[in-house]
């Protein structure tokens, strides 16, 4: 069987409080108690009195922590006293699953299905699989499972069709019915609008979502076809669920959206068309908010969305493309939006980790001349790459707002956003070729007692070496595209600016150079082998590229200048 230990799956549970923090907090301290899990997020919320759960870990711990957190919830949580804005049917009212790493779709729907048996076996709270999960086209749907919600699902499990995947079908009352399945990644996203009603709010979200709305005839009856089913006309936007609901604690009415995959509709297009259709219905939309986390994709593509409407480079950093879609989306307007705790690859993050990238430009010099072989040369020159690609992306964004050079700024800023790229893995190498020196080390202090151990040892050791040879070959790689940028930039770019571009392609130079003699030095005994020959070749003729194309890039310059 296929060992799971490194794939990571993430779970989020929407539990049937949002109210009562010490509730929450007991179903989220089940989650904690698992080693191996980290909790992301806790987002309660109480008009809905609902609360959304992220964790992620590998598979067996993020079943082992569901269930539990399943568990406390039926025992801390009567469904019969629930109030909320949200449709519900459980005290744990939907647990999705979603693959993010090591793990596929179909492998996850096994661990679903695990734990579905098991709550449905040992709680006794009936569970109905959903998604990539079930294996009824007319259950796949959340929305259809959860149709007539707490209040109609004594008389709708006991129908044939409503039976249980797992469980009795018998209606559990304190605890309700549970969805567990497998899904994509599922933002969860509030457009908040100018108005308190809920009937002007279901009219954009019916506008914008997929399955839209009923049709209607002159006299407002729908329209149903021969077999008598209603006839849905739909909606703008593809993989789009909305509702329209009046939160009482904001005093405004929202329109509640689970986009469902964000490659078909992208967060920003779902706020523009948001917008569009509650201007057309004379409504105001004055911001938004995130519930739970959302991938760093869909904020940087937010970000670079905004700024090409502004004809605005789109080269600049990760942090400056969240600020300007946190401020395009109006995430900020209800509660202040972190980054830092909302986006999902800043959470799953090692932040104990010690990374030169991090430090200031005095620590970091610093911390290159202790009396340690690491940070190194191989680091410096990755260094050195990312400031040349970094002075080739600034002379691409001044060109790119150059007044009179606006027809231009698309132009320059594709340039921009190809060095921004470069100097974002440059910073990487500059950690990672230090990473690179550590598992050498790590290698050689493998024990060697006997054949088996030193042999283990020697093939370690090699692993390890290529990896060294590996890193600052790419740092020469990457840095001879920063040359060709640097050189663009020196031709066209904006003309007070030539010399930046001069000193980028010396970086580059420098890299090159730094990286080459790294790559030379690390191939020690490895040097007749077939991988490690082909690296050195190519190293070779990047090394004398370099040099040519520093005296071409110098002359070219310094001709400028005359």
């Amino acid at each position: 069987m296929k060992d799971f230990k490194n794939a990571i799956i993430e779970c989020v549970p929407n539990f049937s409080e949002g109210r009562n923090m010490n509730i929450i907090k007991q179903i989220t301290d089940e989650i904690e108690k698992i080693e191996g899990i980290k909790l992301l997020d806790v987002d309660p919320g109480k008009a809905t009195n609902r609360t959304v759960v992220t964790f992620v870990g590998n598979p067996n711990d993020v079943i082992e922590a569901a269930f539990q957190a399943i568990k406390k919830a039926g025992e801390l949580i009567d469904m019969r006293t629930h109030k909320g804005e949200h449709p519900r049917m459980g005290t744990t009212d939907v647990c999705p699953l979603i693959p993010i790493s090591g793990i596929t779709t179909e492998e996850t729907v096994a661990f679903a299905k695990m734990l579905g048996k098991r709550v449905g076996e040992e709680l006794g709270i009936p569970v109905y699989l959903y998604e990539y999960a079930s294996s009824n086209d007319y259950r796949k749907n959340l929305a259809d499972i959860r149709s007539g919600e707490y209040e109609g699902f004594a008389t709708k499990i006991v129908k044939p069709e409503w039976k249980p995947d797992y469980g009795k079908a018998v209606f559990n009352e304190r605890s309700g019915a549970t969805v567990i399945g497998v899904r994509d990644f599922l933002i969860a996203y509030n457009v908040n609008l100018n108005t308190t009603s809920t009937r002007r709010a279901n009219a954009v979200a019916f506008d914008i979502r997929e399955r839209g709305r009923t049709k209607k005839d002159e006299k407002g009856k729908i329209v149903k076809d021969a077999n008598g089913e209603p006839i849905w006309e739909p909606g703008l936007l593809k993989s789009v669920k909305a509702i329209g609901w009046y939160i009482e604690e904001y005093g405004i009415a929202q329109i509640s959206v689970n986009l469902t995959n964000m490659h078909v509709t992208p967060l920003h297009i779902l706020f523009d068309t948001a917008c569009e259709r509650a201007n057309a219905r004379g409504l105001r939309v004055t911001g938004s908010e995130l519930v739970g986390l959302v991938p760093l994709e869909a904020m940087l593509e937010a970000g670079k969305y905004f700024l090409r409407k502004q004809q605005r480079s789109v080269g600049v950093s990760d942090a400056e493309l969240i600020k300007i879609a946190v401020a395009s989306l109006g995430l900020n307007e209800l509660t202040p939006f972190d980054p830092q705790k909302k986006i999902i690859e800043y959470r799953m993050r090692d932040t104990t980790a010690k990374k030169l990238v991090d430090m200031s430009l005095t620590s970091f010099a610093e911390e290159t001349a202790k009396e340690s072989p690491a940070p190194g040369g191989g680091s410096i020159a990755a260094y050195c790459g990312a400031m040349g690609a970094a002075l080739g992306t600034m002379v691409a964004n001044l060109s790119s707002h150059k007044k009179g050079w606006d027809a231009r700024w698309e132009e320059f800023s594709n340039y921009a956003e190809q060095g921004q790229k470069m100097l974002t893995e440059f910073l990487y190498l500059v950690d990672e070729d230090t990473n690179a020196f550590n598992k050498i080390m790590l290698a050689f202090g493998l024990p060697k007692s006997n054949d088996e151990e030193k042999a283990a040892r020697k093939a370690a050791i090699d692993a390890a070496t290529v990896y060294a040879i590996e890193i600052p070959f790419r740092t020469m790689e990457l840095a001879l595209q920063s040359f060709d940028l640097a050189k663009k930039m020196a031709e066209i770019g904006i003309p007070n600016s030539v010399s930046d571009a001069a000193v980028g392609a010396l970086c580059a130079r420098t890299a090159i150079k730094g990286g080459y003699m790294n790559v030379r030095i690390n191939a020690g005994d490895l040097k007749d082998d077939a991988k490690i020959k082909a690296i050195l070749e190519k190293a070779e003729a990047i090394n004398k590229a370099a040099d040519a194309k520093e005296k071409e890039i110098w002359d070219f310059v310094l001709g400028k200048m005359k």
